[in-house]
């Protein structure tokens, strides 16, 4: 008799016991039955099942077995779809053209990130002076697939050695390895096992990273709760690397920089997500102590920049919208700042360069930029090349140009130089991109939501375009964790717009557009407000015909995927189609995994209190699917390498829908294999996974033939 294998047996039983059928647009869909098991967690005398609880175990043979079935329904569905190739290869030429990024300055070299168009990751290369630009590091010779990424560089202060982080398959987890710049002949100092760090160095001798001891169990959803900074020294084992600070004091998140005079080891710890600790050490002083600045999670500070016995700290201290203040390293505490740059009623995020500070202040999620001497003083207002997004303004105090680079949703981004002295600005690099910005528009609105708030709302489309209530159309949104969604370039994007799509992005709550308290309406027991934001962001596109619900989807990633998760299990009626991306959707198992209970800031816990439990089992997108309801066609997408927001919560949410689903609309999981959270994505993946994505979302809003334009 033939022999199988225990994987070939667990995919027997498991997905030929029963067949689930879902009918859309011509295709037919076979989803295989997902095992239950009686799995129970009893919270504050409450019992919640958790049926797929097997599924959070990525390294079983059952789990994979599974993953490969989704996969080949997911993929076998996609196929059928007509057009999907054409969506592929325009995606592929919009793609292919030359990007830079800003060059900076490091011993005799300058150097800067070049992709010539399609290549999986971007190639860093540096210039002498006049001579012809070399290659200095090629991620894509790391790996044969182009899954080995390029993370964080650190050069020393002279430019004579280099720290470079890679990662593999799209892990958190890192590789550190170091070179000998000039000759780039890499040293015997490779560092493994770090994970959520910077790399900064003291001198030429050694370097400061941090890292989580390696976990029992799976490296990719194992709990990672103790931070801890280790200093380097070079030419020794990393079993002798030094723990600078985290022995002691249990931290999820600790990072140690050294300023650009070398003179002071700052260290910031955290617990959460949002609110640090903050310290710093005289490195001119042998054998000097670590000084308290603040010691409490209340408010996040950071120093950008020394001068003298002076730290210069942006905080949001008694400043929900960020000031920075000046503190002598005699007298550090708060109690002793003076505002440097005081707090507005706009957000400000600072960067020094050329000896200047520049505060890009943030009014309705548009960027304006303001330029500070070393005294305080304003020098002047920045010109912009208009209404959009700029970063940058950055680099040594030593240089004498600086670069900034401008975007916003129909503008690719085109880099800058500025000279500082006389405020000049110039274009550096312009992409040479076969899209017509001028053929589009952008118009921000303000709309109502169901607490009377008023949110602001970015609209984008093709001139002409006719209010009909039909035309397709992404409503995109996050939501969380103080981060800002302004405008920003994407050739994705760009693709959904030339064939006609709207894009659409509401600043929700919980985000940082307007600071601490836009922040802090949008956690915990507030969460709800997020929820409803963007409910009335699609209400509104729909009022004002924009689109209708048979032509919506709804879009986000991570933490946005818990929010298109809660939306679509809250109003399933309200779009077509719904799109969660690595999302957060176990809310009362979340903070079990990886680095998880860092959220707890945004999210609470089941833990916490009965009251906290009852909230998020209200919301949690896996404990609200129900059996009978019409869902929108669903596309979930993950990566079996996410040990961020670990892959089960996306596997779990789909067995769910799958099995509850009533109606012919789709649910589909698509899971990227030797992929992660999304950072170091090649290109080649990141293509297929959008293709897939449009081609899906079309499909399912009646498009059985594509009409729209794909250029030659």
């Amino acid at each position: 008799m033939k022999q199988f294998s225990h994987f070939k047996l667990a995919f027997i039983i498991l997905f030929t016991t029963s067949i689930i059928y879902a009918q859309n647009s011509n295709i037919t869909v076979k989803y295989p039955k997902t095992k239950k098991t009686n799995t129970v967690d009893t919270y504050f005398g409450t019992e919640v099942q958790d049926p797929y609880r097997w599924l959070e175990d990525d390294r079983s043979a059952e789990t994979e077995a599974w993953v490969k079935a989704e996969n080949q329904v997911t993929f076998s569905y996609l196929d059928k779809i007509p057009y999907r190739d054409k969506l592929k290869k325009r995606l592929e030429q919009l793609w292919n053209y030359e990007k830079f990024s800003a060059p900076f300055k490091r011993g005799d070299y300058t150097y800067f990130y070049k992709n010539d168009g399609l290549q999986n990751q971007n190639v860093l290369y540096r210039q002498k002076g006049e001579e012809n630009p070399e290659v200095f590091l090629d991620p894509n010779t790391f790996s044969e697939d182009g899954t080995t990424s390029l993370g964080s560089v650190s050069f020393t202060k002279d430019g004579s050695k280099v720290a470079y982080a890679i990662s593999e398959g799209g892990s958190d987890w890192r590789k550190v390895i170091v070179m000998e710049a000039i000759s780039k002949k890499i040293l015997g100092d490779t560092i493994k096992d770090v994970k959520f760090s910077g790399l900064s160095w003291m001198g030429n001798d050694g370097f400061f990273y941090s890292s989580y001891d390696k976990p029992k169990g799976s490296e990719l959803s194992a709990k990672t709760d103790q931070h801890k900074l280790y200093y380097h020294k070079l030419g020794t084992e990393q079993n002798e690397d030094k723990i600078i600070f985290g022995l002691n004091k249990k931290r999820r998140y600790i990072g140690g920089y050294v300023t650009e005079d070398q003179r002071f080891l700052i260290i910031t710890a955290a617990i959460s997500t949002s609110g640090n600790e903050l310290y710093f050490k005289d490195l001119s002083k042998p054998n000097s102590k670590l000084i308290t600045i603040v010691d409490n999670f209340e408010t996040d500070n950071y120093v950008i920049d020394s001068y003298d016995n002076n730290l210069f700290i942006s905080t949001n201290l008694n400043a929900p919208n960020t000031r920075v203040v000046r503190a002598n390293i005699n007298h550090t505490s708060p109690n002793n700042w003076a505002d440097f740059i005081p707090e507005t009623k706009n957000v400000l995020n600072i960067s020094t360069g050329a000896g200047y500070f520049f505060a890009e202040y943030m009014k309705d999620a548009v960027s304006q930029v303001k330029q500070y001497d070393k005294k305080g003083n304003l020098v002047r207002e920045i010109e912009l090349p208009g209404i959009g997004s700029v970063s940058g303004f950055s680099g040594k105090k030593e240089i004498k140009d600086l670069y900034f680079s401008f975007t916003n949703y129909t503008t690719p981004s085109t880099i800058y130089k500025f000279d500082p002295e006389k405020g000049n600005s110039t274009i550096y690099k312009k992409p040479k991109i076969n899209f017509n910005s001028e053929d589009y528009i952008s118009e921000q609105i303000f709309y109502t939501s169901k607490d009377g708030t008023k949110i602001p709302m970015i609209i984008t489309y093709k001139k002409g375009t006719e209010r009909n209530g039909k035309t397709p159309t992404i409503l995109y949104g996050y939501g969380g964790f103080n981060i800002s969604l302004t405008p920003r370039f994407s050739i994705t994007n760009a693709i959904w717009l030339e064939q006609g799509g709207i894009y659409a992005v509401p600043n929700l709550r919980g985000g940082g557009e307007y600071g601490k308290a836009w922040h802090d309406a949008g956690t915990q027991q507030k969460k709800q407000n997020v929820f409803d934001d963007f409910i009335a962001a699609a209400e509104y596109l729909i009022k004002n015909n924009y689109t209708s619900s048979d032509y919506l989807a709804i879009r986000g990633g991570s933490n946005g995927g818990l929010l298109v998760g809660a939306v679509m299990t809250q109003r399933p009626d309200l779009m077509k189609v719904a799109l969660p991306a690595v999302g957060v959707l176990d809310m009362l198992r979340y903070h079990t995994f990886t680095a998880g209970a860092g959220w707890a800031y945004d999210y609470g816990t089941s833990e916490q209190s009965k009251e906290m439990f009852d909230y998020l089992k209200a919301y949690s997108p896996v404990h609200n699917v129900n059996k009978g309801i019409k869902y929108p066609a669903t596309l979930i997408t993950t990566g079996d390498h996410d040990d961020r927001v670990v892959p089960a919560h996306s596997f779990k949410f789909a067995a769910e829908l799958q099995e509850k689903q009533n109606g012919n609309n789709p649910v589909l999981i698509r899971i990227e294999t030797k992929a992660g959270h999304g950072a170091g994505t090649p290109v080649s993946k990141t293509i297929e996974q959008y293709a897939d994505i449009f081609s899906f979302t079309l499909y399912n809003m009646g498009y059985k033939e594509l009409q729209l334009e794909i250029k030659n």
